[in-house]
């Protein structure tokens, strides 16, 4: 079975109070999209990887890899006005049957073990999404109403998220959706069941400037 891993790195930096888009900031004295890819060719599975960017920033990233010596094998692909769009300009690229994990590039801290777990399992069972269970109270704000619901049953969803190339296809010629947040959301609206694996307190988005924080203190232990 042949696999690729598509990362996503979309995303402009605002919340990060940064005019430096978060998968480029430096993490370690690395930007954060190279430690992203490194998890992917590190891992044992070794899919080949599809890097979706802007078109405008394809420029930039080159230079930061002829200034950090970054030789891991990645083709570029061109983003979208949305993300449903960049990842579906990744699938279109792939004529193989395989499996597909897409990942975002601001989870920097993803483990290898992870990584081969989700292509183990989406094999095994057709499709699987990384997430972790909520260790807080949950609640559900409707109006002015809000209501407790159940801590044992809500799952924060990370990525990867692993699919069949053939499921992924078919998903993604459906006409966009506000509502599509993510690739499962997308899978799910064609009535397909989800499955959940464990994913690691440790694989964190950097969305705000503590997240870079923190990424780093995860990486110094």
């Amino acid at each position: 079975m042949k696999y690729y891993a598509i990362i996503v790195a979309g995303g402009s930096g605002n919340r990060m109070q940064t005019e430096t888009p978060k998968q480029f900031l430096l993490l370690k004295n690395l930007p954060v999209l190279m430690h992203t890819i490194k998890a992917f060719a590190q891992s044992d599975t070794q899919p080949k990887i599809l890097l979706v960017l802007n078109i405008d920033q394809q420029g930039y990233w080159r230079r930061l890899c002829e200034e950090f010596n970054f030789r891991i094998p990645h083709k570029i692909i061109n983003g979208g006005t949305e993300r449903f769009y960049s990842v579906k300009n990744a699938i279109d690229s792939i004529n193989e049957e395989s499996f597909v994990a897409i990942h975002d590039a601001v989870r920097p801290l993803v483990s290898k073990e992870l990584i081969d777990n989700c292509f183990k399992r989406a094999e095994a069972i057709g499709n699987v999404i990384a997430a972790v269970q909520s260790s807080d109270s949950v609640r559900m704000l409707r109006g002015e109403e809000s209501v407790a619901l159940k801590r044992d049953e809500i799952y924060l969803v990370q990525t990867p998220q692993t699919f069949s190339l053939s499921t992924l296809k078919k998903a993604y010629l459906q006409e966009f959706n506000s509502h599509f947040t993510d690739d499962a959301s997308v899978v799910e609206a064609m009535k397909e069941n989800i499955n959940i694996i464990e994913g690691e307190r440790n694989n964190i988005k950097i969305t705000y400037p503590i997240d870079l924080e923190l990424a780093e203190l995860l990486l110094k232990k």
